[in-house]
């Protein structure tokens, strides 16, 4: 079949960016399937086209996948309204080209919600089949971070929200509460399916050079956040402990951020005025030099902000590329993952906005290094037997053949 697949931030591991639907695309490949991916130029990202754009859009083929990239940037460091008008201008193109071009199913995923409006389109002046992937639960994780305040604009994603679900013939949510809030809306359950996020064992996994950047010494105990800098992350509750970890003059506990993104220069600066010399940060790397990376690290940051819809409502790439990497996780957050790892002792959960359990946390990993080790070889089983991006891959392949009768 012809799957013709939307996604507004693709990237190839050769970018920064999250790759699930590089490998989601890789795995319809091999499946026997072919792909037609549609996107935007995403800060981080790399489509590896290198052709000039031609009338708003370049086109090519990339390890086998059709690759339409439309020539619209888009940054998580853009305001609010010039990332709002990207969104529309990709879906406004995005309804041409399911309108026009060949295919067998449509399949859409977010962010931006308006991600759904070209398979909404394809669904009823088409008739096409349609799936439907969803991140993050929009309109409630804005909402619910009073990104948005407005009340029409939320009642306006509301009905896109419940239109995107409802036009489409199945859907896949990436957590336990994305499942529960798209069927919350009367979806019906035999329509809805969960896959998570996945591990990339053939990237992350049996790293041996492994490095660190200027400013950590090999006997540091290193904690890594790898992501972006921005208002969902809540990364001031990591300088907060790095703050408790001076103050207790543990000089040996460094914490890294890797990444880019609109609060960053602001951590930046707070860590030099309150002389955090145990913060170190770093730009985004691709794939192959994070992995390396983490082989150099002793433990892994899942942040995020103290927002409930985050607790069962997210899959975050970070946590599975760390599990992947064979890192304890320290999670700063209740929910589905703090779940896991307490039943697993695949890390610790720390309550949410409490910089001392956060310091307690790291000052034990950091003066027990075997159960760190340990903590770490129990992520790295998970990994392999609950999450391997391949089982996952065809679990989500099978779910989207099952639209096409």
């Amino acid at each position: 079949m012809k799957v013709l697949y939307f996604h507004q931030h693709f990237s190839t591991p050769k970018g920064s960016a999250g790759i699930r639907s590089y490998e989601m695309a890789m795995q319809l490949i091999a499946r026997g399937h072919e792909v037609t991916m549609v996107c935007g130029s995403y800060g981080g990202g790399e489509t590896e086209l290198t052709c000039e754009f031609i009338k708003g859009k370049r086109s090519g083929q990339v390890h086998g996948i059709d690759l339409i990239e439309l020539d619209l940037a888009y940054s998580n460091n853009d305001g609010l309204i010039k990332r709002t008008l990207t969104f529309l201008r990709f879906a406004l193109k995005s309804i041409g080209l399911a309108l026009t071009l060949k295919y067998d199913v449509v399949f859409a995923t977010t962010t931006p919600l308006t991600a759904g409006l070209p398979g909404i389109f394809a669904r009823w002046l088409r008739r096409k089949p349609f799936v439907f992937e969803v991140r993050d639960l929009w309109p409630e994780l804005p909402k619910e971070m009073g990104v948005i305040k407005n009340p029409l604009i939320l009642k306006l994603m509301s009905l896109l929200e419940w239109a995107s679900y409802h036009s489409a013939h199945r859907c896949i949510g990436l957590s336990p509460g994305i499942v529960d809030g798209i069927a919350k809306r009367g979806k019906k359950r035999n329509t809805i399916t969960m896959v998570p996020n996945g591990c990339d064992l053939d990237i992350f996994g049996n790293v041996k050079d492994g490095w660190r950047p200027n400013g950590i010494d090999k006997s540091d105990f290193l904690a890594i956040f790898t992501g972006t800098h921005g208002m969902a992350n809540g990364l001031d509750s990591a300088l907060d402990a790095a703050k408790e970890l001076k103050n207790r003059d543990r000089k040996d506990i460094k914490l890294l951020f890797v990444g880019s993104g609109k609060l960053k220069a602001g951590m930046e600066e707070r860590a030099k005025t309150e002389q955090l010399d145990n913060v170190v940060f770093h730009s985004p790397v691709n794939k192959e030099k994070l992995a390396r990376l983490m082989a150099g690290a002793d433990v892994g940051m899942q942040l995020l902000a103290n927002v409930p819809a985050f607790y069962y409502g997210t899959s975050p790439n970070k946590f599975f590329d760390y599990i992947s990497a064979g890192l304890p996780v320290l999670n700063n957050y209740p929910g589905w993952l703090a779940d896991m790892i307490n039943e697993n002792e695949c890390g610790i959960a720390v309550p949410p906005e409490d910089p001392i359990a956060f310091a307690d946390a790291l000052e034990r990993l950091a003066s027990d290094r075997p159960t760190a080790k340990a903590m770490g070889a129990m992520a790295s089983e998970i990994a392999k037997m609950s999450f391997n991006r391949t089982d996952l891959a065809n679990k989500w392949v099978d779910w989207v053949e099952g639209a096409v009768v």
